[in-house]
């Protein structure tokens, strides 16, 4: 008996209008864009065979990949949920916020045992020849938080059995304001509680080093490591901060709970406007005070403007002009 329940909701736009429009951010003097886009997907399967599936989910800053094959008997629940939302700001050119947030929620309970399986088809030859299918049974999960420069992977190879409970959660944040400010976090879990017969399993866990989330070329600003690409997965190889890598061969019962959190912030705040006359030269940080001659000090406390009152109308004039700044 096999029973398949798939149920796929939610593709939400919210804030965007239905006609097709420029949405292109800059084109009006305030403009919002928000999309909010979830994605749900559960399953119940029971049933003998050959079976292989497969899927991959991406959302935002974060990857899921799952796939499975093998020949005998299975039976499987999965729940998946992945979420998207992106909200940019931009009241003027040098005034905006834009926000980040995704998540994937995945849950599975799966058994699979091994066995050949004949499959007969139509009336010619491969009803009387039928095909056979003999397959152990093969399992590869990885969960990628590209935010943190996480990476937890796990994997059964050449099988006989598998009884396996797995939940993964990945988070990611990213805050990112004119000012600037940038601020994010990146958030990885996945528990394992499996019984492999007569098999191969693998764990990695691959953290990157903290000057990922840290440098000026770090997930934290748009268009670096943000997208998954080689350069970002090349930089978490080749300086780990965590490195994890295990191998089992034979039957094993295997209880696993990893997580990793990275949080970040970096602000980098600048002077608008150089301070004259109310703080004067005195509070003028170091940094802005370089490349200004040694006269620069009388035009920022005013003592200039007051020097020029003197010569022009005498020290004991009673009645200047300009007398508020005297």
């Amino acid at each position: 008996m096999k029973r398949i329940i798939l149920l796929l909701a939610v593709m939400v736009i919210i804030g965007l209008s239905s006609a097709q429009e420029d949405l292109t951010l800059g084109k009006y003097p305030y403009e919002v864009a928000e999309k909010n886009v979830t994605f749900n997907f559960e399953q119940d399967v029971q049933g003998s065979g050959y079976f292989m599936t497969y899927r991959y989910a991406k959302a935002g800053a974060l990857a899921f990949k799952d796939y499975v094959h093998g020949s005998g008997s299975i039976d499987n629940e999965f729940v998946m949920f992945t979420q998207e939302l992106d909200k940019n700001t931009h009241p003027i050119d040098a005034d905006w916020v834009d926000e980040n947030v995704s998540c994937i929620s995945v849950k599975e309970d799966n058994v699979m045992v091994y066995s050949p399986y004949q499959f007969a088809i139509g009336t010619g030859y491969y009803a009387v020849d039928p095909l056979v299918f003999d397959s152990l049974l093969k399992e590869k999960t990885w969960i990628k938080n590209y935010r943190a420069g996480t990476s937890m992977h796990h994997e059964v190879e050449y099988a006989h059995g598998i009884d396996k409970e797995l939940e993964i959660l990945a988070k990611e944040k990213y805050f990112h304001q004119y000012d600037p400010v940038y601020e994010g976090v990146g958030y990885t879990q996945m528990k394992i509680n499996e019984h492999v017969d007569n098999g191969k399993v693998h764990f990695g866990v691959l953290q990157a080093s903290s000057d990922y989330t840290a440098s000026a070329t770090a997930p934290a600003y748009p268009g670096t490591a943000l997208t998954g690409s080689a350069l970002s997965d090349i930089r978490a190889y080749k300086n780990p901060a965590i490195e994890i890598d295990e191998d089992y061969f034979g039957t094993y019962d295997i209880t696993k709970n990893m997580t990793l959190n990275v949080p970040y912030k970096l602000v980098q705040k600048s002077e608008d406007w150089l301070p004259c006359c109310s703080g004067g030269w005195a509070d003028i940080p170091a940094g802005l005070k370089k490349g200004f001659g040694a006269s620069a000090e009388g035009i920022f406390d005013c003592s200039c403007l007051k020097k020029a009152r003197a010569g022009m109308y005498g020290p004991t004039d009673v009645n200047p002009p300009f007398k508020e700044w005297a």
